[in-house]
C-alpha cells in the first residue's frame, strides 16, 4: 500500500490538515493518508494541550466520514520528544510492504537537511511536499541537493492556501466563538462537549 503520513501536534485538527491530506492522496497516487499526532506538542502548541489521548481521539473524529484517511498512533505512544526517522523505521519495520510517503509544508521540507539523519529518512520514504502559491520548488531542491536521494525522493503536490490554524481555532474556542465549518463537525461537536480550550 503507498501510505501517506501527516504529521503534527493536531490540536485541535482542523479542515486545512483534512484538505491537505486529500490532495496528497489525490495528486500523490496513495492509497491512504494517516495523520500522525506527536505525544508532545511543540512549546509554540503545548497551549491548552488537553492530552495526547484526547488529541488522539479529535484526529478518529476529524476522519472518520473518509475511509481513505485514519490515524496512526506511532508517535503518539511515545513519551517525550519524536523523530521522523525513527518513527518511520517503526512503522516500516511493523508494514515492511508499505511504501511511505511523509508530507511536509514547503517551509519543513525547506528544513530537512537539519532534522535527524535526513538521508536515513528519505531511504525509509519519499517527501510529499505541499506546495502552494509561491513555494519555489527549484529552492527547496537547491536547498536539499546535498542529501542523497534528493530529487528523486521529494514529489510536490499543491495544496489550495487555507488560512486555518489550530491556534486560531483554540483562541475562538476561548472566546466563545464558533469554530463550525473551521473544524469537521465531530471535532467541534467533542470540543464543545468537553469544554476543551476554554
Amino acid at each position: 500500500m503507498r501510505l501517506g503520513l501527516l504529521g503534527g501536534t493536531f490540536n485541535p485538527p482542523h479542515i486545512a490538515h483534512l484538505v491537505c491530506a486529500a490532495e496528497a492522496l489525490d495528486q500523490l497516487g496513495l492509497h491512504r493518508v494517516e495523520l500522525l499526532p506527536v505525544h508532545t506538542p511543540p512549546h509554540k502548541e503545548a497551549e491548552g494541550d488537553p492530552g495526547v489521548d484526547c488529541r488522539l481521539e479529535l484526529c478518529r473524529l476529524a476522519v472518520a466520514e473518509d475511509g481513505r484517511l485514519g490515524v496512526s498512533p506511532a508517535e503518539a505512544e511515545i513519551p517525550g520528544r519524536s523523530y521522523t526517522v525513527d518513527t518511520l523505521r517503526r512503522l516500516h519495520a511493523h508494514r515492511p510492504e508499505d511504501e511511505l510517503t511523509f508530507i511536509v509544508g514547503g517551509d519543513m521540507a525547506q528544513s530537512l537537511s537539519t532534522w535527524r539523519d535526513p538521508e536515513g529518512i528519505l531511504e525509509l520514504a519519499e517527501i510529499g511536499v505541499a506546495g502552494r502559491d509561491g513555494v519555489d520548488r527549484d529552492a527547496i531542491l537547491d536547498r536539499l541537493s546535498g542529501l542523497r536521494g534528493v530529487p528523486d525522493r521529494i514529489r510536490f503536490f499543491h495544496m489550495p492556501r487555507i488560512d486555518i490554524s489550530s491556534s486560531m481555532i483554540r483562541r475562538r474556542a476561548a472566546e466563545g466563538r464558533s469554530i463550525r465549518h473551521l473544524v469537521p463537525d465531530p471535532v467541534a461537536a467533542a470540543i464543545e462537549r468537553a469544554g476543551l480550550y476554554r
